[in-house]
């Protein structure tokens, strides 16, 4: 079985055409041999008997019954009807069987006792037989010689056409030979054709056998199991040729997309482009079912033609979430860090007031930091009980004094623990971005002031951002929450994005306005429930 499935596609194609048109011509032929075997029988039979007909009723023949020697002139007439029709031989006998013609003159005058005759002596019939003839088997046409004697009629002998059978046989034998060269210039035809069709099939197949194809549809498979990222194919017309079980978990299609337009399951990915220009892309960032995919496009093209486009994308939406968290952390360990530079130049200058003896002035400088401190704590630590908003904030007081920047948290604050699905990540994010936003914007103020008020009293925890610096143009205030969008430069707009997604992922809302005598306010409303 193994060799056989390693014979050559055209072996096989050349091989099982041969074997069909064989057996086809087989069949054919030995039908036609039977029918055309019964219908040569039929002829001769008919011509025999035509032909014993015709001499019995010739007057020549009739007349010749009442001479004293009929074989002279019967012989004769016998004979030439005999080379005209191509009989074997005609024998004409008299009741007792004296034979007055024959192809062989030695049978002439004499009996012949083994002739069948009795049906046309006694009868008057006229019938064919297959039999032993005189000149050996024969088919054999036999008809009586009746003479008419006025009130009545006698029989007076027969006439009996044969025709051999090895004849007949002969003539068929001619014909089926003929058939068998027409049989063999069909066979080489198809042959022909059947190699041309090989050829033809391989083509198609890029020279691969079957077998091979097999393989590679195994290896295909197992393939596009194992890779991770979604792969999908499409045609010259751009419906979907091919997809793998990747790709429909990240779009999240449940029915069969096999044979759709490329638009109607995946659109905004250029595929279609790509198909028109044969030009490769790479790293496209789209965003589709609030997820982000990179997609890689490569056009699919033979005999320098565009015959197709394979798409390869995976998911970054967790990847990009999680260097947004690792990204905001970072952030958040150099608030810290900031706060601890802070402190330790303050600490710094108490010691140098200690040393050289300014002990009214380091008392006043601990009093001063005290208060403000002692401001900070009460209301983080008293009225904003929540942990992780704790150590946000605290980073960012460092921060704001690195920076010179009036941090304050507001009064009015109150936070109790918030609840689970609320979790740090979202708070650095959102807490995070629109404070260091804050800072930025009022970087340039001479002044520089920047308030933070959170509460969670009522159904939403309520945050606010407020800042003394110049506001935000009416032109871009829609366009702010937007990926990329920046007025501060290139590789910037990723801060508001990431909040308004954090946001929505939580199913709030954000607000933004300006303030009547300058500075924005960012509002976020997140359920708590």
């Amino acid at each position: 079985m193994k060799k056989w499935f390693q014979v050559s596609l055209q072996t096989k194609i050349v091989g099982l055409s041969a074997a069909l048109i064989i057996t086809v011509i087989v069949l054919l032929a030995s039908i036609f041999s039977y029918m055309q075997f019964v219908e040569s029988k039929r002829q001769a039979e008919q011509l025999a008997l035509q032909a014993a007909k015709s001499i019995s009723f010739m007057p020549e023949v009739k007349a010749a019954f009442q001479k004293k020697q009929p074989s002279r002139y019967i012989q004769p007439l016998a004979e030439q009807v005999r080379e005209q029709i191509g009989a074997a031989s005609i024998v004409v006998q008299n009741r007792e069987q004296i034979i007055y013609s024959h192809s062989n003159q030695k049978w002439i005058g004499k009996k012949n006792k083994e002739a069948v005759n009795d049906r046309a002596l006694l009868f008057g019939g006229y019938y064919t037989l297959d039999g032993e003839g005189t000149t050996g088997p024969a088919i054999m046409g036999k008809a009586p010689i009746v003479i008419s004697h006025g009130k009545y009629t006698e029989v007076v002998g027969v006439v009996t056409v044969e025709f051999l059978k090895s004849h007949v046989h002969a003539q068929l034998i001619t014909r089926i030979q003929q058939i068998i060269l027409f049989s063999l210039a069909v066979l080489l035809l198809g042959m022909i054709g059947g190699i041309f069709l090989a050829k033809s099939i391989k083509k198609d197949t890029l020279g691969l056998e079957p077998h091979e194809i097999a393989s590679l549809y195994r290896e295909r498979n197992a393939i596009l199991l194992s890779i991770k990222e979604g792969i999908i194919a499409i045609d010259h017309q751009g419906f979907i040729t091919m997809m793998n079980t990747s790709a429909k978990n990240m779009l999240g299609l449940q029915a069969e997309y096999l044979h759709h337009h490329i638009i109607e399951v995946f659109p905004y990915t250029n595929m279609i482009e790509v198909l028109d220009t044969g030009i490769a892309r790479s790293d496209q960032e789209i965003f589709l079912n609030e997820k982000t995919f990179i997609l890689n496009l490569t056009p699919i093209i033979e005999h320098q033609r565009i015959v197709g486009v394979v798409a390869s994308f995976r998911d970054k939406t967790e990847l990009k979430s999680l260097i947004n968290t690792i990204s905001e952390v970072r952030r958040y360990s150099e608030d810290l860090r900031a706060q601890t530079h802070e402190f330790t130049n303050k600490l710094y200058v108490l010691s140098g007031l200690l040393q050289l003896g300014q002990y009214k002035d380091a008392f006043e400088f601990i009093q001063k930091e005290s208060a403000v401190h002692q401001t900070q704590n009460r209301i983080l630590f008293d009225q904003i009980l929540d942990s992780k908003v704790q150590a946000i904030l605290l980073g960012k007081i460092g921060k704001a004094s690195e920076k010179k920047i009036h941090f304050s948290v507001d009064s009015e604050s109150t936070l109790d623990t918030l609840p689970e699905h609320i979790e740090i990540s979202h708070l650095i994010i959102i807490i995070g971005n629109l404070i260091d936003n804050a800072f930025e914007a009022v970087s340039q103020q001479f002044k520089k002031e920047v308030s933070f008020f959170i509460t969670d009293i009522g159904h939403d925890l309520i945050i606010e951002v407020m800042d003394n610096g110049p506001g935000i143009s009416e032109e871009v205030l829609n366009q702010i929450f937007t990926k990329g969008f920046s007025t501060k430069g290139t590789d910037r707009g990723y801060g508001l994005a990431n909040i308004k997604k954090m946001v929505d992922e939580l199913g709030g809302s954000i607000e933004v306005y300006n303030q009547p005598e300058g500075g924005a306010i960012f509002s976020v409303y997140l359920p708590k429930n």
